[in-house]
């Protein structure tokens, strides 16, 4: 049996507009993971493995957390949003999001072009991101323990995708409700991979954390 603990980053720069810029995380994206790691010593601290993506916002979320020494895999690294966005507004003229307001209305349209394989000036194709985010959680199901991975909101949306047989739009809807800091388990059991709880926010259910919920 082996038991995964998906974890989305803190919040990272929400008015970046460009990868470089976003990948970073903001202040309430450090408290978030802080408190994430608080919440984790107090009930179930132990990991047989942490990975983490090779993205600077997924290490110091794993870092904020207290899991200083992690394994680092790129398969775990999250879609190009602004140049797929940039792709997708120049061979389709679907403009790009110039407030975050404006996202979750773009991020299904971008998901359905993007998996029906007809933007075709992208950093990569939708059928290599599902293989490779896929490929790594196959892989580590095939061992025994728990593993917590520090990813993304599209790798995790990509996943369950994988894990419940999702539709493309099902997963852009998955992936919109992805909260900074949320938890997801994923549990292997007699060769089946199952999902055992999704978008879990106990470090941010405390009274006087409200704010602490964000999205972007």
């Amino acid at each position: 049996m082996a038991e995964l603990i998906l974890v989305r980053h803190g919040q990272a720069n929400s008015h970046a507009t460009d990868e470089a810029s976003y990948d970073k995380l903001s202040d309430l994206g450090h408290t978030q993971a802080r408190w994430l790691g608080e919440h984790m010593r107090a009930t179930n601290p132990h990991f047989d493995h942490v990975i983490t993506g090779t993205l600077r916002r997924q290490k110091e979320t794993a870092v904020g957390m207290g899991y200083d020494k992690t394994r680092v895999d790129g398969r775990l690294d999250e879609l190009q949003y602004f140049a797929m966005a940039a792709a997708l507004e120049a061979e389709h003229g679907i403009v790009t999001p110039t407030d975050p307001t404006e996202f979750a209305s773009h991020l299904p349209k971008m998901i359905g072009y993007w998996a029906a394989d007809k933007v075709k000036s992208v950093p990569e194709r939708f059928a290599d991101f599902h293989a490779r985010t896929t490929g790594l959680i196959e892989e580590v199901c095939q061992g025994h323990g728990r593993v917590l991975l520090v990813t993304s909101g599209g790798v995790i949306g990509t996943i369950l995708r994988h894990v419940l047989h999702l539709s493309d739009d099902g997963m852009a809807k998955i992936m919109l409700q992805v909260m900074n800091s949320s938890v997801h388990r994923l549990e292997y059991v007699h060769g089946q991979l199952m999902l055992g709880s999704f978008n879990a926010t106990p470090h941010l259910d405390i009274p006087g954390r409200e704010h602490a919920r964000t999205f972007v």
